[in-house]
């Protein structure tokens, strides 16, 4: 059995890996050989009881680390508070939703922005913990009707009531927006404490609304169908009804009409790629095992942290899959394994400027500060990871990534106070 010793250096060893160089301590010992890099990485995945390392697949074997393109990081604007999405409007403008409940509206994607605060009303705003002014996505027709949909966490009085949907109109001039839907979709649960709030939108190439949420850190939630909480939803975004072809769209439950898929722990990300019409989701674990999913109809994901209600409690110690519970729940196409990056939003990446990481799926990551590049293959699994040294441990958390007009990666910090917008191309 190895030491804990062992394993948090194995841990350290193969995070540093990715990106090329590997740091013990204050001592750098530089790029390292392929075959040293082969042998670290095969002690310390051998032997492991659980996931087993960095861009493992559990019970798999890890894709290759390979280099990631030279990238320029500029700073498109400063000053936010803990931004959380990015949306970019058919004229060249931005949107940001910043979480304490702030929409924030930029003159362009370039450095040197100029930012401007749009009022509305979020005076029901539940803004506390991870809940608050979360994802948001623009309308596909917004020039004609200005329109965008937010995922917002609700209270009334005292009580946290809801995570729920919202969409809005921005006035002609951009100095205010009012809800026009008021919630387009509701019910989704909360945890007053705000934790495991999920909520990121995200269209499909069909135009239907696809919707990550968390679990809200209770036990019964990600398993039963007729709860909102711990599933990817898919929604019709003019109606907020089920979209056509949603597998449980004849339920006589509504809430499970807009169930695409469940079992999840905490939903972060969602992305599509490009080409293919398949949508990939992103997912917090808990100590272990964050994980990419690709999305399937009514397919369960096997988080179930009661164990069937024959544990008490939140019990985290459970698989993130639980193939004994669910033997046909669909295994990640790739996993953190042994520790969590805290990853969040996802997107891929598009167009000939990316070179080798054209159609990679980029992630960001909260708790480990960086940025990676997943290659997949045709069968959707993970063939290479790429850490990027620009955004490898350099500007605090990462959570929004949203691919612009003009190609470029757009990415959110997200560590209060002086949050940024960064613009990443390669140099």
């Amino acid at each position: 059995m190895r030491s804990a010793g062992f394993a948090a250096l194995c841990r350290m060893t193969l995070g540093r890996m990715t990106s090329g160089r590997m740091t013990l301590g204050r001592m750098t010992l530089g790029r390292m050989t392929l075959g040293v890099m082969a042998l670290l990485a095969a002690g310390c995945t051998s032997g492991a009881s659980g996931g087993t390392g960095q861009g493992t697949v559990p019970r798999g074997q890890p894709p290759s680390t390979t280099s990631a393109p030279t990238l320029s990081v500029q700073q498109v604007v400063g000053g936010l508070d803990h931004g959380w999405d990015i949306g970019f409007l058919p004229d060249g403008k931005v949107l940001l939703t910043e979480r304490p409940g702030k929409l924030t509206l930029l003159d362009r994607a370039t450095p040197g922005a100029t930012k401007t605060t749009i009022e509305a009303d979020f005076a029901d705003l539940h803004a506390r913990g991870e809940g608050g002014l979360m994802g948001m996505v623009i309308h596909p027709d917004f020039a004609a009707s200005r329109r965008f949909t937010t995922c917002q966490s609700h209270w009334e009085g005292d009580k946290a009531v809801d995570v729920r949907l919202v969409t809005w109109e921005l006035s002609a001039d951009y100095r205010s927006a009012r809800r026009v839907r008021d919630p387009l979709v509701g019910g989704i649960p909360i945890n007053p404490s705000g934790r495991h709030s999920g909520c990121r939108p995200t269209l499909a190439p069909d135009g239907s609304l696809l919707v990550g949420t968390g679990d809200t850190a209770r036990a019964n939630v990600s398993q039963d169908r007729t709860l909102l909480g711990g599933k990817v939803l898919r929604i019709d975004l003019a109606t907020g009804g089920p979209a056509p072809g949603n597998p449980y769209e004849h339920s006589g439950n509504p809430a499970e009409q807009l169930v695409w898929t469940y079992g999840h722990r905490n939903v972060q990300g969602v992305a599509i790629r490009p080409g293919t019409g398949q949508a990939f989701s992103s997912e917090h674990g808990p100590t272990v095992d964050d994980e990419v999913n690709l999305l399937q109809a009514a397919g369960n994901y096997g988080w179930d942290p009661s164990r069937g209600g024959t544990m008490g409690g939140y019990n985290e110690s459970v698989p993130m899959t639980d193939k004994d519970r669910f033997p046909d729940a669909i295994d990640a196409v790739w996993s953190t394994g042994d520790y969590t990056e805290a990853i969040c939003a996802a997107v891929f990446l598009s167009g000939k400027q990316w070179g080798t990481m054209d159609g990679a799926l980029a992630l960001t990551a909260l708790k480990g500060s960086k940025v990676l590049f997943l290659t997949l293959g045709p069968d959707s699994k993970v063939q290479h990871i790429a850490v990027p040294p620009e955004l490898d441990d350099t500007h605090g958390r990462l959570r929004a990534a949203r691919l612009g007009p003009d190609g470029a990666l757009y990415v959110t910090t997200d560590n209060g106070g002086d949050d940024e917008l960064l613009r990443i191309i390669p140099a």
